[in-house]
């Protein structure tokens, strides 16, 4: 069953080749969607070549040896066959031959090959030849930077993944609901054609049809491609809001939101713009990581979280390719929720004054990042936090790159009441023993996880005494050698909060 490559993209690459782009760089797993899209555009008078490290160096339509370019057992022979002033037409397609591009050891024959190649399309009279790098990872050699066209085949957007759906049915001769074929092009955001079709035969291998049912194993599916990426992790969620103390307004908020995240669609008709994402500043303790895991349990997605700290390479271009990477995970996997914590460790030093090294990489990284988020057209919801802004730059604390920016502050009387309720029900210790109202009082200046802290200390030391019983004067015994935050942290605190007031935050409570 033959891909079907959007027309747009078709009429895209051809205009590429037109324009004599003589280096065209497509990242890209699926060899045979590239295959399709090459032969497309090439039609039936341009001669098409392809070199591939398995040595199948060979006619790129009969992938036989007839048509092979002779004398090719290396890279190197295979360019050097077309690297002349003789006036031709052709496509050279090298699969995975970033190897030799790695700034480690790149190798400096080829590139050299490729670059007078390149130039010879570009300014010799007759030489149209146009080199396609197919390739499953991106690595671009500083010496053809100015000659690549990095092209994007793009995943399939709704109208494909029906058709996709559609030709499947047929071909199995199976009947799928009108409404299961909505469910499962939404499931099927951000995956390949490729991947769609080996998850349907999972599905059908298993009951002999494809119904709703199939959502969950959808999913299971998305999170393998979660895992293999390396950078980006998959949190298991199970509490929603209301396992959060306090924090009223932004549970509100956030309440109203999953309503139009999940129901996206019918959202955009009405004229709704595709939800960013928040970000979460404020105290340590007090909310913030809690708040992103239960984001994704009210919205009914998965919850990822992107560590910052993986995407940093030692090779040039490196991070830069790890966020794509990153990236292109979470859209795969969308609908989901992206966490990413501590945003101020992300993007540290870029309000210095050094130039060059690891903060040239971060500038990069963080004009990558708002690139994306100002643009995304994906069903991923940013949950960003962060404890100490002053590191941040002023780009993020603007709500044009969030729909809002909350402020978590340290926790009144009332919502220290209802953690001390939500952690005490959770251990089953809610009981006419203990009188929460008692212990506001002693805890001013606690965080949500003094209060936990408290509790859990206090729940052990119950455990191991004779009458097992949690009561009020336990729970003030343990709060009494406590210290909180605002006492271990007085100083940093003090300096939280004057960056605090410098901006127009949303007030959590």
């Amino acid at each position: 069953m033959s891909q079907k490559i959007n027309d747009q993209f078709e009429m895209q690459l051809a205009a590429y080749v037109d324009s004599l782009r003589p280096l065209i760089y497509i990242n890209h797993f699926d060899f045979n969607a590239v295959d399709e899209l090459i032969k497309n555009v090439a039609g039936s008078e341009t001669s098409v070549y392809e070199y591939n490290e398995a040595g199948h160096h060979v006619d790129f339509y009969t992938k036989c040896s007839k048509g092979a370019v002779p004398g090719s057992d290396n890279l190197n022979s295979f360019l050097a066959a077309f690297d002349d002033n003789e006036p031709q037409t052709a496509f050279l397609v090298l699969k995975d031959v970033h190897r030799y591009f790695r700034p480690e050891n790149p190798d400096a024959a080829i590139i050299a090959r490729l670059k007078s190649i390149a130039e010879r399309t570009m300014f010799r009279d007759g030489v149209y030849i146009t080199v396609f790098l197919v390739c499953s990872d991106l690595v671009i050699p500083i010496e053809l930077e100015k000659m690549i066209t990095v092209f994007d085949i793009p995943m399939p957007g709704d109208k494909e993944i029906q058709s996709i759906i559609d030709d499947y049915a047929k071909g199995f001769q199976i009947e799928i609901a009108p409404d299961t074929v909505n469910e499962l092009v939404m499931s099927f955001r951000g995956l390949s054609a490729f991947e769609i079709r080996q998850i349907m035969n999972l599905a059908y291998q298993r009951s002999g049809q494809i119904d709703s049912k199939d959502k969950d194993l959808i999913l299971k599916e998305k999170e393998q491609v979660i895992k293999k990426s390396g950078i980006i992790e998959i949190i298991p969620v199970s509490s929603g809001l209301h396992s959060v103390g306090g924090l009223g307004n932004l549970k509100k908020y956030l309440g109203d939101k999953s309503y139009v995240f999940n129901n996206l669609g019918e959202a955009r008709k009405f004229g709704l713009d595709l939800p960013k994402g928040i970000l979460i500043v404020g105290m340590p303790g007090c909310g913030k990581s809690l708040t992103a895991k239960a984001t994704a349990s009210q919205f009914n997605v998965p919850l990822l979280r992107l560590d910052i700290g993986k995407l940093m390479g030692k090779f040039v271009g490196e991070s830069e390719g790890n966020l794509r990477r990153a990236i292109k995970t979470a859209e795969a996997v969308a609908p989901c929720v992206l966490w990413i914590d501590e945003l101020e460790k992300a993007f540290a030093g870029l309000s210095g004054q050094g130039q060059g090294g690891g903060s040239d990489v971060t500038t990069r990284l963080f004009g990558q990042f708002l690139t994306w988020l100002q643009e995304k057209e994906s069903s991923v919801y940013v949950v960003a936090t962060s404890n100490n802004i002053s590191t941040l730059p002023p780009e993020f604390l603007r709500k044009g790159r969030f729909d809002e920016l909350f402020l978590v502050k340290l926790p009144t009387a009332e919502e220290r009441r209802s953690i001390f309720e939500i952690h005490l029900r959770k251990r089953g210790k809610l009981t006419e023993d203990v009188d929460v109202l008692k212990l506001l009082k002693d805890t001013d200046g606690y965080s949500g996880a003094d209060i936990e802290a408290v509790v859990k200390e206090t729940v052990e030391a119950a455990f191991i005494s004779q009458d097992r019983a949690v009561t009020t004067e336990k729970l003030k015994k343990v709060i009494g050698k406590t210290k909180s935050i605002s006492v271990t942290m007085k100083e940093k605190i003090d300096e939280l909060n004057k960056a605090y007031t410098a901006y127009d935050f949303e007030d959590a409570t």
